[in-house]
């Protein structure tokens, strides 16, 4: 028979490893002597490391290389394992179900993160650390708004939602909040600053200084 279908091959019980890493595995159990065959499959489990697409998985927890390759061998594989032989019944043990949070977001055009940082600003003690920490809190609160929305948050708004995330706890004095800008100087600080030389104006100052210069000394002289 010059070629040979899959569906005439023995099954591969581990997809992701390959046929021929199958079959070394099935050649293993043949092997006679246990201390060769242990040393056959540490040589494999070097192998996989370098060629199976798990490999990067099997250095956070090598010991499943080795659980891989007992159930490869349908668990037929007599070796000194380094780690606990495995029983069948891993096969049917199913993924531990995540856990979502269930506490409910009520602002979400925030985040959940704005309400974990009001309670995190509701543990300083200092008023003068208080205040500053629900100031960030308004100018986070009105990027992140603006940032899903494309439109300015007004100020009392962002005052009033603190002060119901608080409890009333955090408060700001609004008249302070518009005369000072407190809530717009985020948005000032991600401006870039245009380097000195770059750009148009920065060639027309470098020139002006030059030729300042040069008609200076052409007085001098």
């Amino acid at each position: 028979m010059i070629g040979e279908y899959n569906s005439q091959r023995e099954p591969i019980i581990l997809k992701e490893y390959g046929r021929n890493i199958q079959k070394l595995v099935n050649y293993i159990r043949t092997i006679p002597d246990k201390e060769k065959r242990t040393q056959m499959a540490t040589t494999l489990i070097e192998l996989i490391k370098q060629l199976a697409p798990v490999s990067k998985e099997a250095q956070e927890n090598p010991q499943r290389m080795w659980d891989d390759l007992y159930i490869m061998a349908n668990f037929d594989l007599d070796v000194n394992n380094p780690f606990t032989t495995p029983d069948r019944s891993i096969l049917q043990k199913r993924p531990r179900k995540m856990e979502y949070p269930q506490s409910e977001v009520r602002f979400k055009h925030y985040g959940k993160n704005i309400e974990r940082l009001v309670q995190e600003a509701l543990k300083k003690e200092d008023p003068l650390e208080r205040e500053e920490a629900t100031i960030y809190l308004g100018k986070l609160m009105k990027t992140f708004y603006s940032n899903w929305n494309k439109e300015t948050l007004d100020d009392s708004v962002i005052v009033k939602d603190i002060a119901i995330m608080s409890k009333g706890k955090l408060t700001l004095n609004l008249d302070k909040v518009r005369e000072d800008n407190l809530f717009e100087k985020l948005y000032r600080e991600k401006k870039k600053m245009r380097p000195e030389g770059n750009g148009r104006d920065g060639r027309d100052n470098r020139n002006r200084k030059f030729n300042k210069n040069r008609h200076h000394r052409r007085r001098d002289s």
